[in-house]
C-alpha cells in the first residue's frame, strides 16, 4: 500500500494549496479523456437579464488562479471529493475546483468528468462550510450553458439551501448568487419562481449584502413578461415601499427601480385590466400601480438625482402609461 501522496499546486500570483491525501492503496485513479471545449481561458463573469441597464456582475471566484489543472489532476480531485466524507478535505477539495472553474475549459472538462453531479451532491453534506464551497464552484461552472442544464436538477435543494439558511449566512449568499447565476435566461425561471415569496421575506429582514443579491434574481425573474401576472398579484413585504425611505444603498435603490420598471414595462404588453381584476388590495399590484399607491410621490425626486441611472429608472416607470 502506498503512503500518502500530498500535492501542491500553485495557481500564479496566489498559491493555493491543495491537500490531494490519496491513498492509491490497490486502486488506480484512472484518467478519462474529456472532450475538448477550445474556449480561451477567461475569468468568469455573468451579463444578468439586470445588466442590460446596470452593467455586468461580478462571478465569485475564490482566488485568481492564472493557470489550470490538467485533465487527470482534475479526475483525481472528483474522485477523492466522492470518496471522503471528512470536511477539511471536501472544503480544500471544492476551493481548488472553483478556482479551476474560473477557466472556459476547465467548466467543459469538469463537466464531462461527471463533475457536476459529484459536486451537487455535496450540497447535501450536514457541514455548512462544505455546502458553501460546493455551492461557490456551481456558482463558477454556472457561466457555461451546457453546465447549467445539469446544475438545474439542483435547483431545488439550492432554494431549500437558500430558504432555510440562517438569515444573512455564508450560504445563504452562496446559494443567491448561484440562482443569480441560473436566472440570468429565461430557461430556468420556472423552477426558481415558486421561491419568490420566501426572496421577499429575505429582502424585508436582509442585511444590505443579502438584499442586493436577493434584488439580482428578482430583476431577473421580471425582465421575463411571461411572469409578470404571477408576480404582481404576490403579496409584498410590507416594508417594501419604505426602502425607499430608509435606504441610501445605491445598488440596492438601483434595482429596487429596476423591478418596478421591468414590472410596469411588461404590464404594457399583458391584458392591464385582466390582470388588475384578479389582484388583491394587498398584491403587488396594488402597491406599486393601484389607485392609492404612494410609489409616485416616493419616485418624484429621483427625477432630479445626480445619478444618470436612478433618474432613467424612475423616469421609465413615472413616465410611460400602461
Amino acid at each position: 500500500m502506498a503512503g500518502k501522496k500530498i500535492a501542491v499546486v500553485a495557481f500564479g500570483a496566489g498559491v493555493t494549496y491543495c491537500l490531494y491525501k490519496l491513498l492509491f492503496s490497490k486502486r488506480s485513479y484512472k484518467y478519462r479523456n474529456p472532450e475538448q471545449s477550445g474556449k480561451e481561458n477567461s475569468h468568469p463573469e455573468v451579463w444578468n437579464a439586470e445588466d442590460l441597464k446596470s452593467g455586468p456582475t461580478e462571478a465569485l471566484v475564490i482566488k485568481n488562479p492564472s493557470n489550470s489543472l490538467d485533465p487527470q489532476h482534475l479526475q483525481v480531485l472528483l474522485e477523492l471529493l466522492h470518496d471522503t466524507e471528512e470536511p477539511f478535505t471536501r472544503e480544500q477539495v471544492l476551493v481548488t475546483l472553483a478556482n479551476c472553474a474560473a477557466f472556459s475549459v476547465n467548466q467543459d472538462l469538469i463537466r464531462n468528468l461527471n463533475g457536476i453531479s459529484v459536486i451537487g451532491s455535496i450540497l447535501y453534506d450536514p457541514s455548512a462550510e462544505v455546502k458553501v464551497k460546493a455551492l461557490n464552484a456551481l456558482n463558477n461552472l454556472s457561466m457555461n450553458v451546457p453546465n447549467q442544464e445539469q446544475i438545474t436538477v439542483y435547483l431545488p435543494r439550492i432554494q431549500e439551501i437558500v430558504n432555510t439558511a440562517p438569515r444573512n449566512s455564508d450560504l445563504q449568499l452562496a446559494g443567491l448568487r448561484l440562482l443569480t447565476n441560473m436566472s440570468v435566461t429565461n430557461i430556468y425561471h420556472h423552477a426558481i419562481i415558486s421561491s419568490v415569496p420566501q426572496f421577499l421575506q429575505i429582502l424585508e429582514d436582509g442585511s444590505e449584502l443579502v438584499q442586493i443579491q436577493v434584488l439580482k434574481v428578482l430583476v431577473n425573474l421580471s425582465a421575463n413578461s411571461g411572469l409578470t401576472k404571477h408576480l404582481l398579484t404576490l403579496k409584498p413585504p410590507s416594508s417594501f415601499i419604505s426602502l425607499f425611505d430608509n435606504c441610501n444603498n445605491r445598488d440596492i435603490l438601483l434595482r429596487l427601480l429596476i423591478f418596478i420598471a421591468n414590472l410596469k414595462e411588461n404590464l404594457k404588453k399583458e391584458a392591464h385590466e385582466d390582470i388588475q381584476c384578479i389582484c388583491a388590495d394587498d398584491s403587488f399590484y396594488s402597491l406599486l400601480f393601484g389607485n392609492s399607491s404612494l410609489l409616485p410621490q416616493k419616485l418624484a425626486s429621483l427625477l432630479l438625482h445626480q445619478d444618470a441611472d436612478m433618474k432613467l429608472q424612475a423616469a421609465r416607470i413615472l413616465t410611460r402609461p400602461f
